[in-house]
């Protein structure tokens, strides 16, 4: 089966021990900021544009101390994603289509002033240990308190990688 494809780029923002998610209303899952890849626009500006778009953080990316570092004066190079996903969308106005999405990690260049709403800070600790009792248990934990078991692991591996 073929399904339409669209480029997305999602931040997971990194403070104090901690990842900024936001309760999504239209699919009722925690998720951290993130949304579609404009024309003309890369990936990099795409995830700090949403996070800022999404939160009122100004932000960066945390740099990938495992990727070796190439310089030359052209092409330009741009970071590189921590991982890429495919994720199928069932989405009432767009229908049935796939996200191609690029998954960077970030941190806050001003601190953290006001949240907008609906946005909370998820602790490790917390995520590390709802991770461990979905991995151990294989139960399915409450959605209206806890992530998604991807959004858990990518943003306990967001939190050891950050610095």
């Amino acid at each position: 089966m073929s399904f339409m494809r669209h480029y997305t780029a999602t931040g997971y923002v990194v403070w104090d021990q901690s990842v900024l998610l936001h309760w999504h209303k239209k699919i009722n899952l925690w998720l951290p900021p993130g949304g579609h890849v404009e024309p003309n626009e890369d990936p990099v500006e795409a995830v700090l544009r949403e996070i800022f778009e999404e939160t009122g953080l100004a932000s960066k990316i945390s740099k990938n101390s495992n990727t070796p570092t190439l310089t030359f004066d052209y092409p330009e190079i741009i970071e590189p994603p921590r991982h890429i996903l495919i994720e199928n969308i069932d989405d009432p106005d767009d229908g049935h289509h796939q996200h191609i999405d690029m998954i960077y990690y970030c941190y806050p260049t001003d601190g953290i002033m006001d949240l907008l709403p609906g946005w909370s800070f998820f602790s490790y600790e917390v995520l590390k240990t709802a991770l461990k009792s979905h991995q151990l248990e294989k139960t399915h934990l409450n959605p209206s308190i806890y992530p998604p078991l991807d959004v858990l692991a990518l943003g306990v591996d967001a939190i050891d990688q950050t610095v």
